[in-house]
Parts: structure tokens; C-alpha cells; sequence
């Protein structure tokens, strides 16, 4: 069953065309990734997705609703849930309460009890945080930084604390970009690790833009691959590594040898 369907997104900024007629489908509980090179359209697709950008043509439906014009925050609270490629964090706060603005998208308190933090406002908070520690602190391991300030943590544990806040919110669709990037060899395996989990454990679809073809390839049960804007190939994993269009846009040529090295490069080394 298809849960998320992007049918068409054309984005311009001005005469620079973002997106041209880009289409996709992302199945119930499945990980679908989207490759492509540098400057390739895959932030600019994700930003459409969520409601950061309104393209100029398309459609995108989730779980059966169109929510083309429906605002990003909007989206979040139906269950779009996503991580950035720069880590968007406050790193004036500690982990526990970035955390928590991920589940407030779930929440029902209304302004004035919110304000004076009493009754139901304090009671809803008090669950959250609990369920908060039970389940998404204990299923990434972060139970002992949750007091933490963000700034303090090294690069690696960030990226675990945003994917904790996306977590949070409960989410349907959970949109990863670039998750594993700048990580070294231990954390991108914890992180590979939890994505998986999300998937079988927590039941959640995931729709990821990565740069780590060794994971990508490794964890994926479709990827989409773009290139200037435009779609030019989509199937399993090794669909995908054996068309010729894909290997020509990696590498310039037609060298299907050259590109089955480098996209199983990272897992030969480790």
C-alpha cells in the first residue's frame, strides 16, 4: 500500500528549474532512498514534501489525503515527520527539551493552561517526558546525555538527538536527509542500525536522501536516483546499480564496473 506519492513536482527559482516533473511513490512500511549527485534536486524535493517550498505543478498525498496546500506545520501534526541536512537543533537547550518540541505536534493543551503550566498542561507534559525517557531515549541510547546541552555533544550524538526529536512526534513518514553524513565508520553503523529498527520495530516508513551508497544500498528496498532535476531511474537497489543512465550520471561514462566498485566501496573498506 502506497502512503506517500509525490505525482509531478516542478520548482523553479526563477530560470534555475529545481524540479522537472519529478514523480515517486513510498510504500506502508517500507525504506525508500533518493540518490543523485551534488546539486541533483533531493533537498529541494524533500523541502516540496514537507511544505518548506510550493512547487509551481504537482501533487503529493499522504495516507490517501492530498496535501499539496496544507502548511508544513500542518503536515508535521498528520504525521510527516523529518530530519534536516545541517543539524537543526538549539544548542542553547538540553537534550530532553529539544526532544520534547518534537512531541508538541501531539499535543492538546491549549494556550491558557500552557501558560500557567497547571492541570492538564502539567499533567500532558508529565506524560510526554515519561514516554519520551521509556521509549525514544532507551531505543537510541541516549538516556545518559538527556540533561546535556546540545552544544556540548559531539557531532554524532547530535544527529542521534535530531532523528530522538523526529521520533517524537510519532510520526508516519519519517523523511531522513543525509543522516549518516560527516559521520565516522562506528556511528554510520548505529545509524544504519536504528533506521532499520524504526522501520521493524516501530512500524514507521522511511523516505531518506543520502550520499553513503554503501548504505543506501545496503538498507534500502527502493531507491529513486535524480539528476538535474529529473528523475532517470527508480527500482531495488540492484536495479538501480546496473542501470546505465545512473552509472553516467556518477560517472560521466558508461562504466558499470567503475560504479559497482565505488558504490560497494564503503562496505569492502569496513
Amino acid at each position: 500500500m502506497t502512503i506517500l506519492e509525490v505525482d509531478g513536482f516542478s520548482l523553479s527559482f526563477g530560470g534555475v528549474h529545481a524540479l522537472r516533473d519529478v514523480s515517486l511513490t513510498v510504500a506502508e512500511g517500507s525504506i525508500t532512498a533518493v540518490i543523485g549527485p551534488n546539486g541533483a534536486g533531493k533537498t529541494s524535493l524533500f523541502n516540496s514534501i514537507s511544505g518548506f517550498y510550493r512547487p509551481q505543478k504537482g501533487r503529493v498525498t499522504l495516507s490517501g489525503q492530498d496535501v499539496t496546500r496544507v502548511p508544513a506545520p500542518r503536515r508535521a501534526a498528520m504525521g510527516l515527520g523529518r530530519t534536516f541536512q545541517n543539524i537543526a537543533l538549539f544548542r542553547g537547550m538540553t537534550v530532553m527539551d529539544n526532544v520534547k518540541l518534537g512531541a508538541h505536534v501531539r499535543m492538546r493543551t491549549g494556550p491558557m493552561s500552557a501558560m500557567f503550566y497547571m492541570g492538564r498542561a502539567r499533567r500532558e507534559e508529565v506524560r510526554v517526558r515519561a514516554e519520551i525517557e521509556r521509549e525514544v531515549f532507551d531505543f537510541l541510547e541516549i538516556d545518559h546525555i538527556r540533561r546535556s546541552p546540545v552544544a556540548s555533544l559531539p557531532y554524532g550524538l547530535q544527529k542521534r538527538v535530531e532523528l530522538a526529536r523526529a521520533l517524537a512526534m510519532r510520526p508516519k513518514v519519517l523523511m531522513l536527509d543525509e543522516p549518516v553524513a560527516g559521520m565516522n565508520r562506528e556511528e554510520k553503523e548505529d545509524m544504519a542500525r536504528f533506521i532499520l529498527d524504526v522501520k521493524e520495530q516501530w512500524g514507521v516508513t522511511v523516505l531518506m536522501v543520502e550520499h553513503d551508497m554503501g548504505m543506501v544500498m545496503d538498507i534500502s528496498d527502493r531507491v529513486y536516483v535524480l539528476n538535474f532535476g529529473q528523475r532517470i531511474a527508480g527500482g531495488t537497489p540492484a536495479e538501480v546499480q546496473a542501470n546505465p543512465e545512473v552509472i553516467e550520471a556518477y560517472l560521466g561514462a558508461d562504466d558499470m564496473t567503475t560504479l559497482r566498485e565505488r558504490l560497494r566501496g564503503e562496505r569492502g573498506a569496513a
